[in-house]
Formats: C-alpha cells, sequence, structure tokens
C-alpha cells in the first residue's frame, strides 16, 4: 500500500544546530537501549546476591527485557507512523526512565522482572522512531553521516556495557551497589527530554490503517508459552502441565498465522505476511537470526556466571575479560560492511566460523586448566568479536536482499523482532542446559568453583553446534546482497 510522508523541511546541512541536537538525542537513547540489553549480565551475580534472585528470575531479567523489545518494536513503529515519530519517541523515552528507575527500586526478583519488561515495551516504542527521524532532520547529502554515526554508537555500547556495568557494580555508589546500573538511564534521558521537545522534528506517515494489536498479542502470547516452560521449569519441578503450556505455543503460532492470513485478505496491515514465509531467503534468514543472535545472547550472560561464581572474580574484572570480544567487533564491522557485496553469504558463514572456532579454543582452554589466566580467556573472546563484526552488521542486509523490494520494510521489521526473541531463547534454553549441568556437578561432589566451570564446559558444545548450524543455513540466503536491487 502506498502511502505519502509529511515532514518538516530537512535542515540545510548536517551542521545546523537543531539536527545536531536531534542526532544527540536520538544516539544517546540507542545508546541506553543497547546498553541495558548488555549491562545486566555483568551484575546478575549481584542482584541475584542482593535480592535472592533465583536461576529463573535471572534468566527472566534478561529474557524478559528483550521479549518485550522484540513483541514491541514492529507495533511501536507503526504507531510512529501513525501518530507522528517525534511525539512516540519522547513517550518512549519518558516511559524507559520511569521504568528504569523502577528497575533500580525493585524490592524483590519479581519486581525487578516486571518492571524489566517495561523497560523493553517502553524501547519497543523508543527504538522504531530513530531512523525516522534521522531521515526528517537531515538533508540527503548528510544522512549517510548521520547513519554512519548512529553505528558508531552502537559499536561503542557493545564495547560500554559490560564495562561499565562492572565500574557501577564494584564501585558500589553511595551503597547503591547493582542499582546503579539502572539509576543512570534517569537524568541521561531527562536531558534527552528537555533536548528533544526543543529540537526533535515531527514527521508522521498517511497511512492510517488499524493497528494489528491482536496479531502482535498472539505472537506475544505464543512466545511466552514456549519460553516460560523452559525458564521456570526448573524451580516448578517440570510438571506435566507446564509442557502443556509448551505444547499450547504451536496451536497459538498457528491460530496467529491463520489470523494474519486473514487480515491481508483484507488488505490489512498485519504483523507479519505469512506469505513472506514461503520466500526462501527469508524463512531461512529467520532460523538463521534464532541459531545466531540465540548464542550471542545467553554467552556473556553464563560467562559472567561462571567468571564471578565460578572463578571469584569481581564485576569489574569479568567486564575487563569481556572488553576484547566488543573490541574485536568494532575491528571488523567497517571491513565486513565493505566486503559484503563481495563476499555475501559466504562472508557471514565465515564469520559464524569464526565464532565457532572462538568457542572451541576457550573450551579447550577451559578443560586444560578450571581458571585460566586473563589472556587464555580474553583471546578467544577476541576472535569471536572478530567474527561477530563480520557477520552481524549485515545479516539483515543480506536476507532481505532475497525479498520483494515491496516486502523490505516489513519483513526487516520481523527480522529485527525474532532476533530479539531468539536472544531470549537462547537465554532460555542454554541457561536450562547451564542449570541442569550446574545441579549435575553439585550432585557429583563438586566443590561450587568447580561446578560452575564444569557447567559452563557443557553449554559450550551447544554454542559451537548453534555457530556452526547457522554458518550453514546462511547458504539458503542470497549469494550477494546486490542480487536484490538487480
Amino acid at each position: 500500500m502506498a502511502t505519502s510522508t509529511v515532514l518538516r523541511p530537512p535542515p540545510e546541512s548536517v551542521t545546523g544546530r537543531s539536527a545536531v541536537i536531534a542526532l544527540i538525542v536520538v544516539l544517546v537513547a540507542a545508546f541506553m537501549e543497547l546498553l541495558d540489553a548488555t549491562i545486566v549480565s555483568v551484575a546478575a551475580p549481584a542482584i541475584a546476591q542482593d535480592l535472592g534472585a533465583g536461576e529463573a528470575a535471572l534468566q527472566w531479567t534478561l529474557a524478559g527485557y528483550t521479549l518485550a523489545l522484540g513483541g514491541g518494536l514492529i507495533t511501536g513503529g507503526r504507531i510512529g507512523d501513525q501518530f507522528g515519530r517525534r511525539r512516540v519517541f519522547l513517550l518512549g523515552l519518558s516511559a524507559f526512565a520511569v521504568a528504569s528507575a523502577a528497575c533500580a527500586l525493585a524490592p524483590t526478583a519479581g519486581v525487578l522482572v516486571a518492571t524489566r519488561v517495561a523497560q523493553g515495551l517502553a524501547g519497543g516504542l523508543m527504538v522504531p522512531q530513530v531512523f525516522g527521524i534521522i531521515r526528517s532532520s537531515f538533508a540527503p547529502a548528510a544522512r549517510a553521516k548521520a547513519f554512519g554515526a548512529y553505528g558508531a554508537v552502537l559499536g561503542v555500547a557493545s564495547v560500554a556495557g559490560p564495562l561499565l556495568g562492572g565500574v557501577l557494580v564494584d564501585a558500589d555508589l553511595f551503597g547503591l551497589g547493582w542499582r546503579t546500573i539502572f539509576w543512570v538511564n534517569v537524568p541521561v534521558a531527562a536531558i534527552g527530554l528537555v533536548l528533544g521537545m526543543r529540537s526533535l522534528p515531527e514527521s508522521s506517515s498517511g497511512d492510517r490503517s488499524r493497528l494489528d494489536l491482536p496479531g502482535a498479542f498472539l505472537a506475544s502470547l505464543a512466545s511466552v508459552l514456549l519460553l516460560m516452560p523452559l525458564i521456570q521449569g526448573r524451580e516448578w519441578g517440570w510438571p506435566w502441565w507446564g509442557f502443556c503450556l509448551l505444547a499450547l505455543s504451536v496451536p497459538t503460532l498457528l491460530v496467529f498465522l491463520r489470523r494474519e492470513r486473514r487480515l491481508v485478505a483484507r488488505d490489512g496491515r498485519p504483523v507479519l505476511d505469512p506469505a513472506l514465509l514461503r520466500v526462501k531467503a527469508f524463512a531461512g534468514g529467520l532460523v538463521v537470526s534464532v541459531l545466531f543472535f540465540g548464542a550471542i545472547g545467553s554467552f556473556f550472560f553464563l560467562l559472567a556466571l561462571y567468571l564471578q561464581l565460578g572463578t571469584g572474580r569481581t564485576a569489574l574484572e569479568t567486564g575487563l575479560i569481556i572488553l576484547p570480544y566488543a573490541i574485536g567487533s568494532m575491528i571488523t564491522s567497517g571491513v565486513g560492511i565493505a566486503l559484503i557485496e563481495r563476499g555475501g553469504r559466504a562472508l557471514l558463514a565465515g564469520g559464524s566460523l569464526i565464532l565457532a572456532m572462538s568457542q572451541l579454543i576457550l573450551l579447550l582452554a577451559l578443560r586444560d586448566s578450571a581458571d585460566p589466566g586473563y589472556w587464555r580467556l580474553a583471546l578467544p573472546l577476541l576472535l569471536g568479536g572478530l567474527g561477530l563484526g563480520l557477520t552481524a552488521p549485515s545479516l539483515f542486509n543480506v536476507v532481505l536482499s532475497g525479498v520483494p523490494a515491496e516486502d523490505a520494510g516489513a519483513a526487516g521489521g520481523v527480522l529485527s523482532t525474532v532476533g530479539q526473541v531468539g536472544n531470549a531463547a537462547g537465554v532460555a534454553v542454554l541457561g536450562v542446559l547451564f542449570f541442569a549441568a550446574l545441579d549435575s556437578a553439585f550432585a557429583g561432589g563438586s566443590a561450587p568453583r568447580t561446578a560452575f566451570g564444569e557447567a559452563f564446559i557443557a553449554i559450550l558444545p551447544w554454542q559451537i553446534g548453534c555457530y556452526v548450524s547457522a554458518a550453514a543455513l546462511m547458504f539458503l540466503l542470497p549469494k550477494r546482497p546486490v542480487e536484490a536491487s538487480g
């Protein structure tokens, strides 16, 4: 459905004061959102100790945020299109600040999980507006630099998350401990709101089609029915009705697809057009996203538990060990983007296999010593970051090049959502395997520190399997992204 777009006239140049302020505001918001997706992993042991959080609560603290964020991305983008991207962005930023304060004040693990879900939903309103605001703030010639700055900020956030989390937890400012990782969002968001209300341009789409809220609800319900028994099953004692909930995710997904098919027949705007699933590149890309981002999403959470509870390292020391991974990603991200038109899916598969190799080297180091030194841990992580940088920035671009141009926008939203759901699924599934191995190690008489090492070793082959499988499935994607434009 063709739509018209109503925009304020863009600034004449990138040096315009309002345009620069608008860019700073949206970049800071994007930085906060990504920071909160990574910073909690390092703080997880401190949260567990302070709130008495069990393993399931820790998993939900991460998975609840990413699941809510993923569930809100498509609907949040549509809300911004209809009601104004500036208005919805500022609403999302305000909600993100309030939810962050609520996270910082959480008296129990259950309240923290609920407020993290609220944070994710706020991010789902805020993040989709960033691209539209950048487009409406800059003249076409200056947009490339603005989007380049956006990519750089995401890279810095991936570096800053674990390191900043370690610094804040160890510093224990005002005796707040882990709570400072959420409090820092509040003043930053407040400044962003003041500047945003003065400088952000308003833009909207002429499309006034009804939001597919029932579709979004059904998709979210299917995800929760799938993940809840996996995350909670161990605490529940694996009851029969937990498996029933797991089984119900399948008919719920089928009902969702049937409803979306009917909505398309009525010329509506669905969350997902089921016809896209018949496109080989798109269907393959969905599975690749789940495997690839699922492995990444779970890895840092479980690594932080191993490093702090298994080797006695502090949160800051944990962040410093993870830092080479983020640096490696920053080194190769630009290379991956520059070479993707020539390397295409082979480059993506190569990056995924490098990630698998890094996990294998890490596995061998841990089998050789229960507590390897800094460099024996950091060097495999640096290699993994190099592989991530070759793959992650260009994965969606290659997938979408196999999708008809008129469906690229909708397909991109679904891919982003599935990537977030895959992240949550990785925390759930690999977390279950980790804690099951931990129980087995304790039952075998292992000391706590030894047990965490054994549990972490047990999940690394699964991580390797995810990356190798993702690399194999990448050959379902178009050979090169330029094919789509032809």
